[in-house]
Order: structure tokens, then C-alpha cells, then sequence
């Protein structure tokens, strides 16, 4: 650590993910959180299938939050001025367009799990050389098949359909970006509109290995480059806080998604180390170091993060579109819950799921699927099945999808993992982490202190902002869950769920991506 800085000083981390708002002051090397405060963002759904929410409504939850831990921090006897740097870490994919003469957004934000860009799929697909609509077609240049999930085709979408979108994009005074995009614009006063390179890598948009926006690629799919911010590392002082005022003048010194700052935070630093993330959906990273592992089995190839000049890390990821988002359909929809906290209580009120499997596809199976047409199924129900079974397998599916993704990165890479990390608000269910150890057959091992989202991005900025070195941060006290059911129950519980998954697919023939 330079001598020149004197303890105690603090790192603080915007962390704005899909269901809220966060911001949280670390003292990074005890990995400690200091003060935090958390604003609900709100979704809506104009249509089935579509997921929006209001960009505005973003940024004021993001200074509030920052209003809101400034005072707390003063209860705390702690000036703003000992936090030396901030980092920003975010919801990935999501769509936001503006005009830079008036800062406005030109539309709501468009989700990362939304779905309206399947008929724009259907027609980028037409245009694939030779008529084959091979969905993995720009995956050499991207890392990434073509899907409604990424973000050029919500870009694509917008410039389509929404007029004013269009006119502000042919005027050259449109501009991207994903969250992290607009949070810093907006941070710096309008002054910064740029992006960390784990964020590009989920646009279709950037060139996986030269990490700059690739021509082919904004030629297929017609976006121009004049609308897209510059992309940087994911650790390096950008630039300074002007507003709120309460933070002017701390650099903001890194970026990056939520994933892959969960991957950092749990210093999965090493390739072979994967860890899961559960939250709405649940995403599985693994580091792959400075190789770029190509996946044969329905993985995706991304960047992790890249601190300042030094090559940039590469992870394969595994996504589960619906993980938390189950048990809130259960709760919402099905009424068998009041709160979500419930859960644990609930499901072990059965010894087991009674043989009921429940594939939670509301809107496809991502990784290593991809099959938009699958809808839910809940399959194995008599008249002996109650709620509580029903609520016991929405945990266990969970588990069964992760060890899909688990099992196409054997595949891709190779190696066996003995350990899975684990971090995410839904980690506080003690019984989802035993059955997500019984149905992988592999020790899952949460640390104490779960905030890896923030603390990657904290991490980020501390080393952006020449304050600490990786090597600093204390590793973190952990508890395990190892398998507690035998090999044979095991695979012929995961045989059943694979049975569920075959029945889910091709629901919604209008959805296929098959043609």
C-alpha cells in the first residue's frame, strides 16, 4: 500500500442490479462493509415478454442512496473525504438510449431478460450468409450466439421502433449505453460516456479478442459507432465525481458488470476458480485466465476484467434466466408465500420435492439451451403434492440448472471442480446451498461477508486509484456445504429434471429460433 495514504480511508461501490439500488462504502482490504443503504427499483411490463424500467428512476435512486450513506456515515463519526474512490458495477445487458444536448433518455431502459427482439432475431438471422441462421455465426468475433438477451439487438429494436430514437440517431446526437454507461455520464456531469471492457463484451458489439468496437459486427447488425461509448479497462481513474455534490472530486476509478465482479470479489483470480451468483437469475462464471476458451457446449466466452494496462482476464459463463424470480412468481402469482424469507421455512416442512420437478422457463432457457420457445413446466404432481413440495423444487431447480452450466464447463475446459463460490442474496438459504452440494455432487462454500458484487467493483477502484494492490485484500472466512446423498440419487434425480427440461421446450412456437 503507497505510504502516502493513511488508514483508515474507504472505497465506495455503486451496485445497481435489477431489482434495486445500491450503494456501500468498504474498507476493502478487511473486506468489511462499512454503511450501506439499498432503494427497491421498480419494473415494468408493457407487454408479455417485455421488462422495462425508467432510467431516471435509476439515477435518483443512486443519489439518494449516496445522500443517504453520507449521513449515516456521519452518525459513524466518518468524513466523505476518507472515501478516496469509487467503483460502479451493474445489471449487464440492460439498453438505455439518450440525447447528449439534453441528457434525456429517448425511452425507458430495455432489460437484459426482456423479450420483445425475438422478431428481430427472426430477421438477423434471415441475413446470415448462405440462409443458414446459425445462431453461433458471429461467436468467433464476439464470443457471444445471437440472442434476444444481448444488447444489440435491443439497440437495434429501438432505432426500429421508436421514432424519436431514430431521428436523435440520424441528428448524431444519440448516445448508448448499458447501466454503468449512464450512471458515470451522469456521475461526471455528462463529461464521461464510456464503458469497462466486461460490459462491451456483452453488447454483440465488441470484438472479443481486440477489445474495440468490431466493424463486421456494427455492419450486421446497421448500428453506428457515433452512438457508442468508449471502452476502457475495468480499473483505471476515468475521471471525477461532480454531482452529487457530496462526492465531487473522488475519482471513479472502476467499472464493471455485476458477474464478473463477483468473480473478483470472490478473488476467483486463478483459472479453473468458478463461482455462482444468485439473485433474479443465477450466473456462473469461470476464469479462464488470459485464454479465450471458445465453448462447444452452449457456454458464452466474455471478459471478465482488466486491470489498467495488463491483458484482460477471460471467464466462460453460464446463465440461468430465473432463479430468485421463481420464488417471487410463487409468492406474487401462486400466493404461496407472503415473503420470499418464508422460503427455507416452507420447503422443509417436506422431507423432499415429493418427485415434483419444476422448470421455471417464463421466457426461455438460456445457457446451454438457448431455446427461446421453452415455457415453464412444472411436471410429477399427484394428488399427495402440496405447495410446499412445489416451493421445495423451485429451490431445486435452481440447483439442477447450475449443474447444467456446471457440466458443459467440465466439458469446455476440461476440469473437474471440486469447490463452487457462491454469493448472492439468495446464499442466506442455508437448505438451497445443501441441495445445490447434493444434486452438484461438489462443496459449495459461501463466504461470511456476501456483498462479492460490490466489493469487485470496490476492489477495482482501489486499484484503479493507485490505493491498494490486489494482493491486499484479506481472503474471506467461508462456511461449506458438502454432498450429503450418494452418486446414484443424485444422477437419477438430475435424469428426471433433464426429462422436465425436454418437455418445456417448443411451447411457444411463435418464440422458436429455429425457423
Amino acid at each position: 500500500m503507497p505510504d502516502n495514504i493513511k488508514k483508515p480511508f474507504y472505497i465506495g461501490a455503486i451496485d445497481e442490479g435489477t431489482s434495486s439500488t445500491r450503494f456501500l462504502i468498504f474498507d476493502v482490504i478487511k473486506r468489511k462493509v462499512i454503511t450501506s443503504h439499498q432503494i427497491e427499483i421498480k419494473q415494468k411490463y408493457p407487454q408479455e415478454g417485455w421488462v422495462e424500467q425508467d432510467p431516471m428512476e435509476i439515477l435518483t435512486a443512486v443519489y439518494e442512496c449516496i445522500n443517504k450513506v453520507i449521513e449515516k456515515l456521519k452518525e459513524l463519526n466518518i468524513d466523505s473525504s476518507d472515501i478516496k474512490a469509487v467503483g460502479v458495477t451493474n445489471q449487464r445487458e440492460t439498453t438505455i438510449m439518450w440525447d447528449k444536448k439534453t441528457g434525456e433518455p429517448l425511452h425507458n431502459a430495455i432489460v437484459w431478460l426482456d423479450m420483445r427482439t425475438t422478431t428481430t432475431m427472426d430477421e438477423v438471422l434471415d441475413s446470415v450468409p448462405n440462409k443458414t441462421r446459425n445462431k453461433n455465426y458471429l461467436k468467433p468475433l464476439c464470443g457471444l450466439p445471437l440472442s434476444p438477451y444481448f444488447s444489440a439487438l435491443k439497440i437495434r429494436w429501438l432505432i426500429d421502433n421508436v421514432p424519436k430514437i431514430k431521428q436523435s440517431v440520424d441528428a448524431g446526437t444519440c448516445l448508448f449505453g448499458t447501466i454503468d454507461t449512464w450512471i458515470i455520464y451522469n456521475l461526471s456531469n455528462k463529461k464521461l460516456h464510456i464503458t469497462d471492457v466486461s460490459n462491451a463484451s456483452r453488447t454483440m458489439l465488441m470484438n472479443i479478442e481486440t477489445l474495440k468496437w468490431d466493424p463486421v459486427l456494427l455492419k450486421f447488425f446497421k448500428i453506428p459507432q457515433t452512438i457508442l461509448p468508449d471502452i476502457k479497462s475495468s480499473s483505471e481513474v476515468y475521471g471525477h465525481i461532480e454531482q452529487p455534490n457530496c462526492l465531487a472530486g473522488i475519482p471513479i476509478s472502476g467499472c464493471v458488470g455485476d458477474q464478473q465482479g463477483a468473480l473478483l470479489g470472490q478473488l476467483c483470480l486463478k483459472p479453473g476458480q468458478a463461482k455462482a451468483t444468485y439473485g433474479t437469475g443465477c450466473f456462473l462464471l469461470y476464469n479462464t485466465g488470459s485464454n479465450k476458451v471458445d465453448s462447444t457446449h452452449g457456454l458464452i466466452t466474455t471478459v471478465a476484467y482488466k486491470f489498467g494496462k495488463n491483458p484482460a482476464v477471460y471467464a466462460l459463463e453460464g446463465s440461468v434466466a430465473v432463479a430468485g424470480a421463481a420464488l417471487g412468481w410463487l409468492r406474487d402469482n401462486m400466493q404461496m408465500m407472503s415473503n420470499i424469507s418464508q422460503t427455507q421455512e416452507l420447503a422443509e416442512r417436506v422431507k423432499n420435492s415429493g418427485d415434483v420437478y419444476f422448470v421455471p422457463a417464463f421466457s426461455g432457457l438460456y445457457a446451454p439451451y438457448w431455446q427461446q420457445d421453452a415455457r415453464g413446466v412444472i411436471c410429477g404432481i399427484t394428488e399427495d403434492t402440496q405447495q410446499y413440495h412445489i416451493i421445495r423444487a423451485a429451490l431445486e431447480a435452481v440447483c439442477f440448472q447450475t449443474r447444467d452450466i456446471l457440466d458443459a464447463m467440465v466439458k469446455d475446459s476440461g476440469t473437474k471442480l471440486s469447490t463452487l463460490l457462491v454469493d448472492g442474496g439468495m446464499t442466506i438459504n442455508d437448505l438451497l446451498m445443501q441441495l445445490q452440494a447434493d444434486l452438484t455432487g461438489i462443496n459449495v462454500v459461501r463466504p461470511y461477508m456476501v456483498e462479492s458484487t460490490a466489493l469487485g467493483a470496490a476492489i477495482l477502484a482501489g486499484v484503479g486509484a493507485g490505493l491498494i494492490d490486489i494482493s491486499d485484500v484479506e481472503p474471506s472466512q467461508m462456511t461449506k456445504f458438502s454432498p450429503q446423498i450418494n452418486e446414484d440419487e443424485k444422477d437419477l434425480r438430475y435424469s428426471k429434471w433433464k426429462m422436465a427440461v425436454e418437455r418445456s421446450m417448443k411451447w411457444d412456437l411463435s418464440s422458436s429460433l429455429e425457423g
